[in-house]
Parts: structure tokens; sequence; C-alpha cells
């Protein structure tokens, strides 16, 4: 057993004696390593004792104040507290066949007509003639041209309108940057986490309610069953930006073009900008909108996100777009494409030339057949997570139009239900309060896995729940 080493210090030039001995419990294990300092003072002669934890010796602090409005973040963003509490689950049970139908990440390879297009850029890249360097920050001309006549056909989106980026999430953060600290924010509730989270840390928010679980300055428009999950807009206070997810992450419900009509003249008569989220609209079937500039008016009140993630399992190469349509325009008249395009250029030098020679040929004929056929195969997922549910008298919204399943625990904690679901069968699930307040009672169950895992997973719900 080793003494505790001893330091010696000098304070003005004068010298000073230190000494110390191992501290121990009673068990002779040592409690802690201590240094005594004796410390002269001329005017006294009286010897001080200061005691300082190895710790305090070696801290250092900057003179910078951290971000305030990060310090009004709730605990962990949702889903990596998710991941913390999948993997300390898997320490306490490491032998479980833990299936994830929680997080929405794609389980299904890329199409290879997509892969092999992404690995000709790549090899042509270790050639003179195939080598590209820097980029548009806005996107190669072609791919947004594709885009435009794509998804946005015969609806006055143009090429020189789409921005194409690293992911519709990155986006979402550039557009707060856009509008900066400012403005009011509405948003659904329940709704995409980093929605409120990236309101939070630009600056737009009040402190945190605990009591009511919502930020002061943020207006929740609430979804729930009761309103067939969209807003009740009488009751919706005027806001500069209303955020709106349709299909909706995570209810899986998607508006309706009555709904939508609602929602652009709602935007049009506060004079108000609409940040539409369409990362599923490849699921929507029907007359259903899959676009919110399919609504009259709306080029003028509204900017759309979408991505390449959920549809051709982009999730880790990183591929989506923005429009911002030029008849878009400030309160002075000047068209905030024009700012967007500089937050773009500022922040951003485009998105990788790999992932995106992947982004044409999703939308090439068979790009696009491919892609349909990754949907379909989520789709069918997710009824089977519907019937699963249903058969055992859940109420359950969602997947129709959406990968994602909303079932109802009436009176239970949605926490509490998650940890129950792990404990008992080893899924790893969403709960719904992680969305917001209105969330509390439900649970998201996604449709992304393997098909095997779903139809496990669908057995010990079963199991539980019989």
């Amino acid at each position: 057993m080793s003494s505790s080493v001893l330091h010696h210090n000098h304070v003005a030039s004068a010298s000073l004696s230190s000494s110390s001995s191992a501290i121990f419990s009673p068990n002779s294990l040592p409690v802690t390593r201590t240094q005594i300092v004796r410390v002269s003072s001329k005017k006294s002669a009286v010897c001080k004792c200061v005691a300082t934890s190895p710790a305090e010796q070696t801290a250092y602090k900057t003179k910078v104040t951290r971000n305030g409005n990060i310090a009004k973040l709730q605990a962990g963003y949702l889903f990596p507290e998710i991941g913390r509490r999948k993997a300390a689950h898997m320490l306490k049970y490491p032998d479980a066949q833990v299936i994830s139908l929680g997080i929405g990440d794609t389980t299904e390879p890329i199409p290879e007509v997509i892969t092999s297009a992404m690995a000709k850029r790549a090899l042509g890249l270790s050639t003179v003639e195939g080598y590209s360097g820097y980029g548009a920050e806005q996107g190669e001309k072609q791919l947004r041209a594709q885009i435009a006549s794509t998804f946005y056909a015969n609806l006055g989106i143009e090429e020189d309108d789409i921005f194409v980026s690293d992911g519709a999430k990155s986006d979402i953060s550039r557009l707060q940057v856009l509008f900066g600290s400012n403005v009011t924010m509405a948003v659904q509730d329940p709704s995409y986490p980093a929605y409120v989270d990236s309101s939070v840390i630009i600056g737009q928010t009040g402190q945190y309610q605990k009591d009511i679980e919502k930020f002061a300055n943020i207006e929740y428009m609430k979804c729930t069953p009761e309103n067939d999950f969209f807003p009740d807009l009488s009751k919706v206070s005027r806001t500069d930006i209303i955020f709106f997810c349709s299909p909706n992450n995570p209810t899986g419900s998607a508006a309706s073009r009555e709904q939508l009509i609602k929602l652009v003249n709602f935007a049009k008569d506060n004079g108000s900008i609409i940040i539409y989220d369409s990362a599923y609209a490849m699921y929507v079937s029907g007359d259903t909108p899959k676009s919110i500039f399919e609504i009259p008016g709306a080029r003028e009140v509204a900017i759309e996100t979408a991505s390449f993630s959920k549809y051709a399992g982009f999730t880790g190469v990183r591929l989506g777009w923005t429009v911002v349509p030029k008849e878009l325009k400030y309160s002075d008249g000047h068209p905030v494409a024009k700012d967007f395009n500089r937050i773009v250029c500022t922040g951003f030098n485009g998105a990788s030339n790999i992932a995106q020679a992947g982004g044409l040929a999703c939308l090439s004929p068979e790009g696009l057949e491919a892609m349909h056929e990754v949907v379909g195969f989520y789709k069918e997922n997710t009824k089977i997570i519907v019937d699963t549910f249903t058969s055992l008298g859940f109420k359950v919204y969602g997947g129709i139009h959406a990968p994602y399943v909303w079932v109802h625990f009436p009176g239970q904690s949605s926490w509490d239900v998650f940890s129950e679901i792990l404990e008992k069968t080893h899924v790893v699930t969403t709960p719904g309060s992680g969305f917001g307040p209105a969330g509390e009672g439900f649970v998201r169950v996604s449709a992304f896995g393997h098909r095997e895992n779903v139809l496990e997973a669908c057995r010990r719900f079963k199991e539980l729940y019989k």
C-alpha cells in the first residue's frame, strides 16, 4: 500500500513545508488523497491548513459564458436518451435479442441502382476527368431540375427554388438561423422534437414551464384524436412561423386537402410563414396532398423541406432539399430565398457530390421504382404492427400514410409504458410525451425494421398484452 504523494509549493518566495500521510478508514482503505499545506503568514506567523482535492488542483475554466439558451433545453435530446436507455438495458440483459422499433432509422439496403451510381461517381474522383471539388452550394443544377420536375410538376416550383442539402434536419436549423431569435413560432403538439429544440437554441423561447411542460413563447397547436390530429386554428394565436409536418411524425396522420387549405388561409390572414416538413410524402396515397404547394396560394406563405432518407435509405448518406419559392417575401418585400441563399453560402459548402449522384439515380425511372418498393416494404411492416395492436384492443392511429403507428395507453405515463415494453419484451419503442405534452399516454412504434424483427416484436407484444 503506497502513501500519498507529497507536494511542495512556494508562495511569494517563502519556503513552505508540506507533509501528508495517507488517511485510512477503519477497514484500512484510503479515503482520499488530501494535501496539507502549511502557509507562512508574515503578519502573524500563524500556519494555515488548506485541503485541496486533485480535481481542484487540475481543473481549469475559461471566462466564456455558456449559451443560456442551450441551458434551457430539457434533459437530453429524445433519441439519444432512448439510445442511452437501450444501452443500459442491453448491459442488464446481455443475452436478450433487443429489437429496435424506436428511432425512425431505416434498415433495408439501399437499392443497387442507386449505390452503383454513387460508386461510379466516387471512383471517378480518382481520375482527372472525373474529379470535382467544391460544387454549387445550392446543389448541382441537374439534380435541382430533376427534383423540381419529379416532385413539383405543375405546381409552379422551378429549379432555382430548390436548395439541395445534407438532410431536412440540417435545413430546419438553417431556417431557424435565417429567421433569427426575434420571431414567434407555433408547432404541432406532438411533433418532431427538433423544431422546438432548435427554436430554444436560437433564442426564440422563454423559460420552460414545468407545470405545463411547455416553453413560454411557443404556441403549441394541440393535435389529438379528438380534432383528427389537426389544430383548431380558431384557438391558435398569431405567430410569425408555423412548423407543420405532414404526414406527421410521430402520429402518422396526414392532413387532408381541406385541412391544408385552412392552414394556408390561416397563414395568409396572419401574414405568417409555414415551414412544411414533407419527409414522408412518398408514403402518402390517394388524394391526400404530398406537398403544401398543391394548395393554391401556398407559394406566397410556405417553405417545404424534404429528404431522401426514408425513401432510399439515405439516413447515413445524408441528402435532402428545401423549397423556398421566389413569391415568398418578407414584410418589406425582400425575397426570403435571397436570404436563405446567403445562409447556405455562408454556412454550407454544398451536399456531397457522391450523395448527389445517388440522388440523381433515385430520380431515374429505375430509381423511382426501387424507392417505391422500399416504401412499400415499410408500409407492409406498418400494417403488421397496426393489425397486432388493433387485435389486442388498443386504439391505434397513423400507419396509413406514414411508417409510424401511434398507440394509445390511456391513463398511463408514456415513459412507464416504454419501460414496461422494453423490460418485458426487449423491444424499443418511443414514448409519446417526448414529442410534446399532447403525446402523453401514447407510444410511437416505428415500422423501420427487418421483417423477421417486426414479426418477432409483434409476437412479443401479443404475449405481453394478451
